[in-house]
C-alpha cells in the first residue's frame, strides 16, 4: 500500500467527517484523486465503516451496562474458531468479538439495558453454545478512553500540590 493511502487512512480514522477538500491539502493531492483512493479502500473494504465516538453516559436516558466476556471453547474441526464466532456476533448484543492468546478463546464486547439482562445473555445465550466451555464477564464501570478519545469532563484536582 502507498504511503499517500496509509496517510489518507490515518487522517480519517483521527476525524471521518474531514472534508475531501481539506484532506487532499494535508497529503498534497488533488481533491478528485482522493475521492477515487476513498473509493478504492471503500471497495477493497480496507475502510468497512465510518463511527463517531460518543459518550453515552452524558445522557442518562440512554445509560446500558457494558460487559466483556471471557469465553473459552472447544474449536470446530476444519472451521476452528471461526464457526463458534460467527454464532456467537450475530447476536444483536455483541458490539465486538476478538479471538484470543492466553487462558480464553474469545473476548465478547456486549451491550445491554440492566446487569441483568448481560446475565440472561451469558446464561441464556452464550453459554448455551455446544462449543462453549466456560465463560468469565467483567463489568465495565467507568470508561476513561476509547478508540483513541480521552472521555474526560475537564475537571482535575485543583488543590495546590504542597511538598515538604
Amino acid at each position: 500500500m502507498e504511503e499517500k493511502h496509509r496517510e489518507i487512512l490515518q487522517l480519517l480514522e483521527e476525524n471521518a467527517r474531514i472534508p475531501v477538500e481539506t484532506l487532499a491539502k494535508m497529503v498534497d493531492l488533488p481533491v478528485a484523486e482522493i475521492e477515487a483512493i476513498i473509493k478504492k479502500l471503500e471497495e477493497k473494504k480496507v475502510i468497512v465503516g465510518y463511527s463517531t465516538v460518543i459518550d453515552w453516559s452524558k445522557i442518562v436516558e440512554t445509560e446500558t451496562v457494558t460487559a466483556t466476556i471471557d469465553v473459552k471453547v472447544t474449536p470446530k474441526r476444519g472451521v476452528g474458531f471461526d464457526d463458534v464466532a460467527e454464532r456467537i456476533y450475530r447476536f444483536p448484543e455483541v458490539r465486538a468479538l476478538y479471538l484470543m492468546s492466553g487462558a480464553y478463546d474469545l473476548s465478547v464486547v456486549i451491550e445491554g439495558k440492566t446487569m441483568n439482562e448481560v446475565a440472561r445473555f451469558v446464561s441464556d445465550k452464550l453459554s448455551t453454545i455446544d462449543s462453549v466451555i466456560s465463560t468469565t464477564t467483567h463489568f465495565q464501570l467507568k470508561k476513561y478512553k476509547h478508540d483513541g478519545v480521552v472521555f474526560s469532563d475537564g475537571e482535575g484536582d485543583h488543590r495546590i500540590v504542597i511538598t515538604p
